[in-house]
């Protein structure tokens, strides 16, 4: 049984590696370089199909930058190593990441600015045929998650907080969050973290949720400049418009609710019909703040292990 298992493991980890390396070798393709160098006179933002991306989507398709006198052109990918690899090569001045994939680029010579913490979230879901009821069934069992980053973090403490023996939990890596919602439809992964609104999705099929970051108030997104980017003074002036526009559509947000923006969620998102409707009401964004100590210290802490 154990040697099935680590043949469906290795077998599983070259799957998502291939789903995967298509953005992640750190080249672009003719289309993406023009469309970058078009928009040269634009702040440029790499952003994910998440929630705590709404306020930048809400922004853009509402007028927002332009009313607050900048242009800002918004970046879309699946994985977060690939927002990396575009503020690493300066395709893009921001992106939308977590405070463990920051801290880590930081440390790698990386030089970046905290922006605003996100409202970004995880759960950690088990697929209802994994019959997954509490953490500490999660031996011999495969969380897919990102190495280097928030849910890698989470993934170490949950397992010592269950008392499991640290090796017999398999985590793979699957950046994607598309292909990795994909696994729990076709029963090809146990558990898996999702932020929203990937997780409502996963809920839906019939996921169990194990663990929320709002249950030990973990807040671990962030938005992050290159330093090389607010070294020049046009895109110094960018970025103020930009934390203003965004700080207006957390507001209306707020006001109007999350569900009131379903359509655009599920637009930006690549959902299937009825998860953005399903989202929970109670979302709030909290708008521009930087990330707390207690957070990038939790975020250091687990690098430097």
């Amino acid at each position: 049984m154990n040697g099935i298992r680590l043949f469906f493991t290795i077998a599983t980890g070259l799957l998502c590696f291939v789903a995967c390396a298509g953005r992640g070798d750190n080249t672009q393709t003719d289309n993406e370089k023009d469309t970058r160098e078009s928009d040269s006179a634009s702040l440029r933002i790499a952003v994910m199909p998440t929630i705590d991306c709404l306020p930048l989507f809400v922004a853009e398709e509402e007028g927002m930058f332009e009313r607050h006198g900048v242009s800002v052109s918004l970046y879309p990918y699946q994985a977060q190593m690939d927002c990396d690899t575009a503020i690493r090569n300066g395709w893009v001045d921001a992106m939308v990441t977590d405070l463990v994939r920051a801290e880590r680029l930081k440390s790698q010579g990386v030089q970046l600015r905290y922006l605003t913490a996100t409202d970004l979230q995880w759960q950690l879901l088990a697929g209802k045929h994994a019959r997954l009821k509490k953490l500490g069934q999660l031996e011999n069992k495969m969380i897919a998650m990102t190495r280097y980053s928030a849910t890698a973090m989470l993934a170490d403490v949950l397992v010592d907080s269950a008392s499991v023996i640290n090796e017999h939990v398999f985590r793979i890596q699957v950046n994607d969050l598309g292909v990795r919602l994909q696994m729990l439809e076709t029963e090809t992964m146990d558990a898996m973290f999702l932020p929203q609104p990937q997780a409502t999705a996963a809920k839906l099929l019939g996921a169990e949720v194990l663990y929320d970051t709002q249950w030990n108030d973990v807040c671990m997104g962030a938005m992050v400049a290159s330093e090389a980017s607010q070294c020049d003074t046009l895109r110094q002036r960018l970025t103020k418009g930009m934390l203003k526009a965004y700080g207006e559509a957390c507001d209306t947000i707020n006001k109007r609710g999350v569900r009131f923006y379903s359509k655009l969620l599920a637009q930006r998102c690549g959902l299937k019909g009825g998860v953005a409707d399903s989202i929970s009401s109670d979302i709030h964004f909290n708008g521009v703040r930087q990330p707390r100590q207690q957070d990038i210290t939790r975020a250091t802490s687990w690098l430097n292990k």
